[in-house]
């Protein structure tokens, strides 16, 4: 049967989404927790950001052990791939009950333990459910699915936010500025609760193994018997670009509340900064639901008039949720002016990963430069935050590049590129120190303060993206692998 007919296992698929929401739901707490700890322990910008290095350096130690197991015994064909879900599922519930123990003793290096436990649990779900994402169906669409799943995942970051902001802060009239870490314990039980409950269900859920031998490992040769990262520069420079990718993805939104709190911003306090926080992540949600899209088979004018319907029902769904819960949204009507250039330049892309990544961090890094450069801080906030909308269709475009043309070392390949999470730990830590600068240098540089700046961070991500999207399809033509398609999605 030829791969094109390989038709997506829905069933399955559906079952394994679920996972992708909750790295979601989690992922947008985070952004919750650290201006909130950054408070209550009396951070500076550089300690809060250990929020996010303890929860993604998880990833690259899970990674680390996944992959040394792996050389004694292949977990995943051993143990199955659910039940190696399952696993994670469960390690993460256990790390999230770990906030009782530390809100109790009010231990901020206690909260950075239970954090590193839900991102361990975390780095094994991503190792297996990645590509099993890509191989529930036709290879042609594997990249198409994971969009779908990264569609899912935003959808848990829009409204993750916008939960725990009102399991801690309350709404309306209720709202509250205080915040006590007694507060913190209740949405982590739950959450704990719920890992249990989707563990089970994944534990009894009908999802196949794929098949020991594919397609694509039948038929390349490889030239080593052993596997080695430098045999593969698509890997290599792939790992860097994952480490870029989620390391930009978690800066732009870790560091929007220090932004946000400066003067020059106006001065936002810790219980109004949801609503940001969920645009934010609904901008990947905007940009995964419109890559989406093309998994389904639909004519040519159905899936352009797709392209425009489902990110103005994602921005709906945005607006929605924050009206709901009682916020401010008025300024966020100009937001599609962003939404409608990142369709223009979808269009442009097309469903090639290479001319896709490279287009799109070409027009992050502008958006970055404009948000450094406009006289206005409530138009450049805006352009920060459409980070998010570029951002979007990256990860399968990288994991598609980084693993063509390994064959049967895609797993090995896989854990390696899951390793580079890593990024969303470090680089937030550098862009938070250049936000430290303003303590001792209340004057700023060129006119801004340091916070401002620092998101030049954020703009050299974009600019090594753009280069691995131009550079990295010139390589594997060169090893005469035939470029897979990419249509963008989300870790």
């Amino acid at each position: 049967m030829s791969s094109e007919n390989v038709q997506t296992k829905w069933g399955q698929f559906i079952s394994l989404i679920i996972v992708f929401f909750f790295w979601g739901f989690v992922g947008s707490a985070n952004d919750i927790l650290i201006p909130v700890f950054k408070k209550v322990f009396t951070l500076s910008q550089v300690q809060s950001q250990l929020v996010a290095w303890a929860f993604y350096a998880a990833y690259f130690v899970g990674s680390i052990i996944f992959f040394l197991v792996s050389l004694k015994r292949d977990v995943l064909q051993q143990f199955g791939y659910k039940k190696t879900l399952a696993a994670g599922l469960i390690l993460s519930a256990v790390g999230s009950f770990l906030f009782v123990p530390a809100a109790t003793m009010a231990s901020f290096p206690f909260f950075l333990t239970a954090l590193f436990t839900v991102g361990l649990g975390f780095s094994i779900q991503q190792i297996v459910a990645n590509p099993l994402a890509i191989k529930m169906g036709s290879p042609e669409t594997g990249a198409h699915r994971l969009t779908l799943a990264g569609g899912i995942n935003s959808f848990g970051t829009t409204i993750g936010a916008i939960l725990l902001g009102i399991a801690l802060f309350g709404m309306g009239d209720n709202k509250k500025t205080n915040l006590s870490l007694e507060d913190i314990k209740l949405p982590f039980i739950i959450l704990g609760l719920a890992f249990i409950v989707v563990a089970v269900f994944m534990y009894f859920s009908k999802i196949e193994d794929p098949a020991k031998v594919d397609e694509e490992q039948a038929i390349i040769e490889h030239k080593h018997a052993k596997f080695n990262i430098l045999d593969y520069p698509q890997l290599y420079l792939g790992m860097l670009g994952i480490f870029i990718y989620v390391g930009t993805e978690v800066t732009i939104i870790s560091n929007l509340p220090a932004l946000l709190h400066t003067n020059e911003f106006g001065n936002i306090l810790e219980d109004a900064i949801a609503p940001f926080i969920a645009l934010y992540w609904g901008s990947l949600m905007i940009g995964r639901w419109n890559g989406g899209v093309n998994v389904f088979n639909t004519s040519n004018l159905v899936n352009t008039a797709l392209k425009f319907i489902v990110p103005a029902l994602a921005f709906g769904v945005i607006i929605g949720a924050n009206i709901f819960a009682a916020h401010d949204v008025s300024t966020f009507y100009i937001y599609p002016i962003w939404i409608l250039l990142f369709i223009a330049v979808s269009f442009v892309g097309g469903k090639n990963a290479g001319k896709t990544l490279m287009l799109f961090g070409i027009s992050g890094l502008l958006m970055m430069v404009l948000g450094l450069v406009w006289p206005n801080p409530e138009i450049a906030k805006f352009f920060f935050i459409s980070g998010g909308l570029f951002l979007s269709i990256m990860w399968p475009s990288i994991f598609d590049l980084a693993i063509a043309g390994l064959g049967k070392n895609t797993g090995k390949a896989s854990s390696f590129l899951i390793m580079m999470i890593l990024g969303g730990g470090v680089i937030p830590l550098v862009q938070g120190s250049i936000c430290d600068l303003d303590a001792t240098n209340p004057e700023g540089i060129l006119g801004i303060s340091y916070t401002h700046f620092s998101y030049i961070v954020p703009l050299l991500g974009f600019a090594y993206l753009a280069f691995y999207g131009f550079y990295c399809p010139k390589l594997l033509k060169r090893q005469g692998i035939s470029h897979v398609e990419g249509g963008g999605g989300g870790h």
